[in-house]
């Protein structure tokens, strides 16, 4: 393997030596740091940040541990379902700028961090793993990386004890301080809701449809609309044997530029799908590049582009930069990135590389973005959106990507709140978006409003037929977007506390300034003194016909303004409010504010 790259099959599996004394060690912030290698390093601390340097390249390993204490589960950027407590023997996993980061949180059973550490190996692939000993009654997290003088490894400690959420709101403004880190720009369009065309009509898209579909979506007050997979040529079928010129379907779409500026004038920016690195044996650019695309991918029925060439990544930003110049764009939905990860990682360097060869994937990667977003600066300014989804959702790739999105989860309302706060939590900078929300047109408005509170705290994206959606749908569509947008400072802006991870985040308290919003997503009490709760919105995010609130300090009589799930208004009551549990009758699905009699 060349600098920069570790190949995690290549790692031997975990044995007892792993939590012997190392090198060097330190304590920050009761976390043990422990440097593992066989060459000469310095390990030193300044404030929360421990820094390692090395003198010659070496492979390091670095670990960090705390007593087990009453940890309850361990959170990372890629943690998915898995958010309990792993063993230590757990297998390495390999991270870089377009799979995961190098960052992690165990928290206790209050939520509330035991270790929090970020390092800013983020472009670079680094392997970790991490886990409970059995014999040590300790966890542990284990980072191997190769280290040269030019490159050492930065690890940020939070300090212990305070929520999760707020342990990760720390290690994301230090990303946010790192060089290479600053965020794109998001222009205002960026944070307005989206129509996208997936859910709704997979690849069977055509211009008349969409058009019709785009002025109903200003008309409810969206800003942005997504035409996603589809609009290009060969864009049939699930698999991407088409993919790689990235032109339109003439049957489809006859004149793209005219289209666009056509749904532009209806007061929606315009943003298409690609993706960049596949490429299909039915493609004209198959015959002139496949010899830079060794991986053929079953599941997707193409090829994988590698980007450690530099042609390949020439051709690349030239291809994206034409559509949008071409068809005149607002945006990219820059998809299967992670492709390039999962083909070409610990992949031996090819016989053809030629200048300008890249081995580390994730360097590549950063070349690669680097350029496509200096292009697409050059020719839009700062009036563009780059959408990019998990798992290449890193705080690295703010500087990239402006539009970060939850990975694929239709109709899951559930993974959709999780996967967007995952991501927020730890972004530096962009507009985080839900995966497009669609759901059973049979459905009561109360599944309606639950799928499109699943994402609440994210930007909403949307994929439903609006041309053939029933009124009831529609006014419940109409409802929480209109509300959505009423408090958007607060629910994208605001400091928010979502609790435990492993919890899957049952209740989310936002806050920005004077206003707060609680959304209960279980039928659990929400706990606030008596003070704070005049101006507060409640969202039932449940299928019960109540909130429940443990309160603490002096009876208040209050207000309550309820909305049903479609908007509708139902009879205020007058309650009174003080010490213990009280019930709040919020409708499911629906909207209360309370306010001082």
């Amino acid at each position: 393997m060349e600098t920069g790259s570790i190949d995690t099959a290549a790692l031997p599996t975990f044995t007892p030596d792993h939590w012997h004394p190392g090198a060097a060690s330190l304590e920050l912030h009761g976390t043990c740091v422990t440097v593992q290698t066989g060459g000469t390093v310095e390990l030193t601390a300044d404030g929360s940040t421990a820094l390692l340097t090395a003198a010659a390249p070496t492979e390091v390993t670095v670990r960090l541990d705390v007593p087990l204490g009453d940890a309850a589960g361990y959170w990372h950027p890629d943690a998915g379902w898995a958010r309990t407590l792993p063993a230590d023997w757990s297998p390495w996993r390999a991270v870089s700028l377009i799979d995961s980061a190098p960052a992690g949180v165990l928290y206790d059973s209050h939520g509330s961090a035991l270790l929090a550490f970020a390092a800013d190996r983020t472009v670079r692939q680094t392997a970790v793993r991490f886990g409970v000993s059995e014999e040590h009654k300790r966890f542990g997290v284990w980072l191997r990386c190769r280290l040269t003088p030019d490159t050492p490894l930065r690890l940020r400690l939070a300090a212990p004890g305070r929520s999760h959420a707020a342990a990760l709101r720390e290690l994301r403004d230090w990303y946010g301080t790192r060089s290479g880190f600053t965020p794109l720009p998001t222009p205002e369009f960026g944070r307005t809701p989206v129509y996208s065309t997936w859910y709704a009509f997979t690849q069977d898209v055509n211009e008349a449809e969409v058009e019709r579909e785009a002025g109903l979506a200003a008309e409810l007050g969206f800003g942005q609309l997504y035409l996603d997979d589809g609009w290009q040529l060969h864009g049939s079928g699930r698999g991407y044997s088409g993919c790689g010129d990235w032109r339109a379907d003439p049957a489809k779409f006859p004149d793209l530029a005219a289209h666009v500026a056509a749904v532009r004038a209806l007061g929606l920016r315009y943003t298409a799908w690609i993706a960049p690195l596949l490429l299909g044996e039915r493609s004209a650019a198959h015959g002139e590049l496949a010899h830079l695309a060794p991986h053929y991918s079953r599941t997707l029925d193409c090829r994988i582009l590698d980007p450690r060439h530099a042609e390949v990544r020439e051709h690349l930003v030239r291809t994206c930069c034409a559509a949008v110049a071409d068809y005149g764009l607002d945006g990219l939905k820059v998809d299967f990135l992670d492709e390039a990860a999962a083909a070409y990682t610990g992949a031996p360097a090819p016989a053809d590389a030629g200048p300008g060869y890249v081995h580390d994937v994730g360097e590549a990667m950063a070349a690669l973005l680097t350029r496509l977003r200096e292009e697409l600066h050059a020719l839009r300014g700062d009036e563009f959106v780059i959408e990019l989804r998990q798992p290449y959702t890193g705080p690295a790739m703010a500087a990239f990507g402006n539009q970060l999105r939850a990975n694929d989860c239709p109709a899951d309302t559930v993974a959709n709140r999780v996967r967007t706060l995952d991501i927020a939590l730890l972004a530096p900078g962009g507009a985080v978006h839900s995966d497009p929300m669609m759901w059973d047109p049979r459905a009561e408005p109360e599944t309606v409003a639950r799928q499109l509170l699943g994402a609440f705290h994210a930007v909403p994206q949307v994929s439903a037929r609006l041309s053939e959606m029933s009124q009831p749908h529609r006014q419940t569509l109409a409802f929480w977007l209109a509300t959505w947008r009423e408090l958007r400072e607060v629910l994208l802006g605001g400091h928010y506390e979502p609790g435990r991870p492993d919890e899957l985040y049952p209740q989310i308290t936002a806050r920005h300034g004077d206003r707060q919003v609680i959304t209960a997503f279980t039928d659990r009490p929400l706990a606030a003194a008596s003070a704070e709760l005049p101006g507060l919105t409640l969202v039932n995010a449940t299928a019960a016909d109540r909130l429940l609130a443990e309160l603490t300090g002096p009876d208040r009589i209050l207000r309550l303004d309820r909305w049903d799930a479609a908007g509708r208004p139902q009879p205020a009551v007058t309650l009174t409010l003080g010490e213990g549990v009280h019930r709040l009758p919020v409708p499911p699905g629906g909207l209360g504010r309370l306010t001082e009699v």
